[in-house]
């Protein structure tokens, strides 16, 4: 059994839904001022159909801050929803349509009151159709559901049997259900304040679990929850836990949760928790039979967030250069796994980068660079020594290039201004044979203008 509900002086289609859900979780919002419900199960609570009807129309009468919404409504109930919607939009009141007898209820309707796009036709469509029937001298519903189902199909196609049957009462459809907007978060409000992490964490846990539950509900994920605690001193405590991919796993989200809130706790005692997320879609992997399964990444984030823990957020992640030309500037932004798609362009990228330079060198940075003693004639280099903990560099400079000098940051203590150098060298010692530049070596040198300091800064393969 369905009902409709018709208001015509309203304007506001959500609040008339609102109202409808006071009666059925199952609502359709069929039209503005128009919506339809199922009953079905109802009688429980409002006795049977017909006092189900009466209650809707006497409390939309009612002020808001009752239930209502301040005014007249027009309720038909039928055991077809197109059949309840005519009912209701085309008599005034309340109206009860048997099963079997929708003919006796809307079949006196003139045609053109047809609501063609329950159907889904388009008006141009319906137009066609509505001045064939004109011409044929058919009036009201029951002249078209009268006519034979063999001739419709010939004259009007699969659309004219779709009118007929909707006039006969007869569609067959299910109702376009209009969920309410779910919202994905939880608060709590403590009896007493909490300044310990121990009590703190079943509340968190307490609202993890409600939370998944809600993202399993609906096939979703997160990658990202909003924190935010009431602290006693009145302030808030606010943290975002972002996570590298969609999670679903109330587990791991409260041992982030717990490792975060030791390496940034409150100020106060918690007097109030409120956690929210933004729901995305689920991460779907696809492991091949004779790929080695990798780590998983729930394992790996827990891993990261307690080395995190141990040496400081800035010194955990990956490397990345900076936009500036200063020797070696990088710095640590948070660890993220591509996925296969942004993986095979950056690969792209770089194969297109390396077209027409096949032939090139690889360097190999000395950290740190190793300090070196240079002997020059007139200003460029001659012979060279240094020497670290695992290597040592010495030897005559039988090549070279340079100098390139480069400055930056002047305005900042830590400016830079340095000559570079690359060299060939020949080490002290090296046997003389046909073929000298076998026993060449290239290594990268500079000098630091300011302290007037040689370094060795890696060397070319």
């Amino acid at each position: 059994m369905f009902a409709c509900i018709y208001a015509d002086l309203m304007q506001d289609s959500p609040a008339l839904a609102d109202f409808a859900y006071n009666f059925s979780p199952v609502v359709e919002v069929t039209k503005p001022k128009i919506v339809v419900i199922d009953v079905d199960g109802c009688e429980l609570l409002f006795g049977s159909a017909y006092e189900l009807a009466n209650e809707i129309a006497l409390r939309a009468t009612k002020p808001k801050s009752s239930g209502g919404i301040e005014t007249r409504v027009n309720v038909a109930l039928a055991a077809n929803p197109d059949v309840a919607v005519h009912a209701a939009t085309n008599l005034t009141g309340i109206t009860f349509v048997s099963a079997g007898e929708e003919l006796t209820c809307i079949g006196d309707f003139l045609i053109t009151q047809l609501d063609y796009s329950l159907i889904g036709m388009d008006t141009k469509r319906a137009d066609e159709i509505f001045e064939t029937l004109r011409l044929w001298g058919i009036r009201t519903f029951k002249d078209l559901a009268a006519l034979p189902i063999a001739g419709i199909s010939e004259r009007l196609g699969q659309d004219g049997i779709q009118l007929q049957q909707l006039a006969a009462g007869k569609t067959d459809r299910h109702l376009k259900i209009n969920q309410p907007p779910q919202n994905f978060a939880n608060s709590i409000e403590l009896e007493h304040p909490l300044s310990e992490l121990e009590p703190l964490s079943f509340i968190l846990a307490r609202l993890l679990n409600q939370l998944c539950a809600s993202l399993n509900a609906y096939a979703l994920a997160t990658n990202e929850l909003l924190i935010e605690m009431q602290l006693e001193d009145q302030a808030t405590h606010k943290r975002t836990l972002s996570l590298p991919y969609p999670m679903c796993d109330h587990k791991v989200f409260l041992k982030l949760l717990l490792l975060d809130t030791e390496m940034h706790p409150p100020q106060a005692a918690v007097i109030a928790v409120a956690i929210r997320c933004d729901p995305v879609k689920p991460r779907v992997i696809q492991n091949g039979l004779f790929v080695p399964l990798a780590p998983a990444p729930d394992k790996l984030e827990l891993t990261l967030a307690r080395l995190a823990k141990l040496v400081g957020e800035e010194n955990v992640g990956s490397p990345v250069l900076l936009n500036t030309h200063r020797p070696d500037a990088f710095a640590i932004q948070r660890f993220v796994l591509f996925d296969k798609e942004t993986r095979r362009r950056r690969k792209s990228l770089n194969r297109q980068l390396a077209i027409g330079n096949r032939q090139y060198l690889g360097f190999r940075m000395f950290r740190p660079a190793l300090r070196a003693v240079v002997q020059c004639v007139r200003g460029r280099p001659q012979h060279i020594s240094a020497w670290g903990k695992q290597r040592s560099v010495y030897g005559t400079v039988v090549d070279l290039a340079g100098p390139w000098r480069t400055t930056g940051d002047w305005w900042r203590s830590d400016s830079w201004a340095r000559d570079e150098w690359d060299i060939a060298l020949e080490p002290d010692g090296a046997t003389r044979k046909v073929n000298v530049a076998r026993n060449r070596l290239l290594y990268r040198i500079y000098r630091e203008l300011e302290s007037d300091t040689w370094f060795v800064e890696g060397s070319y393969d």
